[in-house]
């Protein structure tokens, strides 16, 4: 069966991987705008509406605008901004959340696309939040390291562009603390409070690694590393893109340090627990560009349409 995809928003670098996924998956028609008419409203609502699965790689309140372009029962809308990811009715497109969320995905005519740190924050939290042993109500503090891909074509021709010294370390931002992926790492983890993220960019293309401090007086009682790390590796059991590793990752610490770029080019992310005693650092890496966004997209599509979710990717 073929099926009929449209990319609003063709032109960003999530809808330009997404082309780039679609174009080696002989079933999928892509419908494309015509590059004078991409700002025309009624011909994107026409492909819009005559898709059977719509992205939108577009600003939130664009986002907003083209969703409610979609009158056709039959299309399913793919967000990929910030725009739907904790309004009511639209499912989150992240299929290892929980049990049942494969189903949820199925049936969804409107999925919002996770954000890349949120990805990563929310596989690492999750399944801890849900067995009892991370408190909900726990004050938690989380660190990202990100490439610069992640900021868009300005920030992507900035660090291209070379000559300017500040862009050689790495940039810490979001600094009033208001980051607009906080809201749905609480909403898709059951975080009660909010958690104090701190991400930066670096000069790398992509590539990302979301980490969490814990302390484990403040955790189960009797919970320690190897309990979460055991707690991850059931989750994910059978799952295809997401990766545990062994607790204290032998091979990790033998280099000395963690390769934030491992995933790249993959729709996979990694999930490290290292601890001693009184401490644990839950540590997540994917490619910012991959299971961060376009791949997350992709694989969305493949579980709504009921076909091999790992399909393009």
């Amino acid at each position: 069966m073929t099926h009929r995809v449209f990319v609003d928003g063709q032109e960003g670098t999530t809808g330009l991987r997404i082309h780039e996924m679609l174009a080696r998956r002989p079933e999928i028609e892509v419908l494309r705008i015509d590059a004078d008419k991409r700002k025309d409203a009624a011909e994107r609502a026409r492909l819009l509406n005559a898709a059977d699965v719509a992205f939108l790689c577009l600003p939130d309140a664009a986002a907003r605008e083209a969703a409610a372009m979609v009158t056709n029962p039959k299309t399913c809308v793919i967000d990929a901004s910030t725009a739907h990811r904790t309004v009511a009715g639209w499912g989150y497109g992240l299929p290892e959340l929980a049990k049942g969320q494969r189903e949820k995905i199925r049936a969804a005519k409107r999925i919002a696309n996770p954000g890349c740190h949120a990805t990563a924050f929310v596989l690492l939290m999750r399944p801890l939040v849900d067995a009892g042993l991370v408190p909900a109500g726990l004050a938690v503090s989380a660190t990202s390291i990100t490439g610069y891909s992640g900021g868009g074509k300005k920030m992507i021709e900035q660090y291209q562009a070379g000559g300017d010294a500040r862009l050689e370390s790495p940039r810490p931002y979001a600094l009033s603390l208001a980051h607009k992926h906080i809201p749905e790492m609480m909403t898709h983890t059951g975080l009660t409070q909010r958690p104090t993220f701190l991400p930066m960019v670096a000069n790398f293309y992509k590539g990302l690694a979301v980490s969490v401090g814990l302390h484990c007086s403040q955790l189960k009682t009797g919970t320690d590393g190897g309990v979460l790390q055991r707690a991850l590796s059931e989750h994910y059991a059978g799952e295809g893109f997401v990766r545990v590793m062994p607790l204290s990752d032998p091979a990790t610490l033998e280099d000395g340090f963690l390769d934030i770029q491992a995933c790249n080019d993959t729709n996979r992310a990694d999930l490290f627990v290292f601890a001693n005693e009184q401490q644990v650092v839950l540590l997540a890496r994917l490619d910012n560009l991959g299971k961060g966004a376009s791949g997350a997209a992709v694989q969305s599509m493949n579980v709504h349409l009921g076909v091999d979710e790992a399909l393009g990717l």
